[in-house]
């Protein structure tokens, strides 16, 4: 698994990217997540060590089975947390905001009790 935040959330942006673009490139990151590119570069290639993407020669970047379990995950949580947190009252920019912290700090059991929790109340 991914051990910090930041290769949490350059997995889901190439999960997310993966969504819309034909392919995902660092630009196309660097972009997404207002970083520089050689920031995105440096991500890259630990990303590329932990065996969560590949990347041709053509700088086109690929998860993974274990980079697209991470950035499922991740987005699951990020999915869910926010739309909770709305249907609560909290406004959208700020719900979004929290779940983005939240989705990297909560644990598995934590979630899933309360993702059965929600769905049974």
């Amino acid at each position: 698994m991914a051990k910090n935040e930041s290769s949490e959330n350059y997995l889901e942006a190439i999960l997310m990217l993966s969504k819309k673009l034909p392919v995902v490139r660092s630009v196309d990151i660097a972009n997404e997540l207002g970083f520089k590119k050689s920031s995105v570069s440096i991500a890259m290639k630990k990303l590329r060590q932990e065996n969560h993407i590949t990347v041709t020669d053509a700088g086109f970047i690929y998860l993974t089975d274990s980079g697209k379990e991470i950035a499922n995950m991740i987005y699951e949580r990020h999915e869910f947390i926010s739309k909770w947190l709305i249907e609560l009252g909290v406004p959208e920019e700020i719900a979004t905001d929290d779940a983005c912290q939240m989705e990297h700090v909560i644990s598995r059991e934590s979630f899933n009790a309360i993702k059965e929790y929600v769905r049974t109340h």
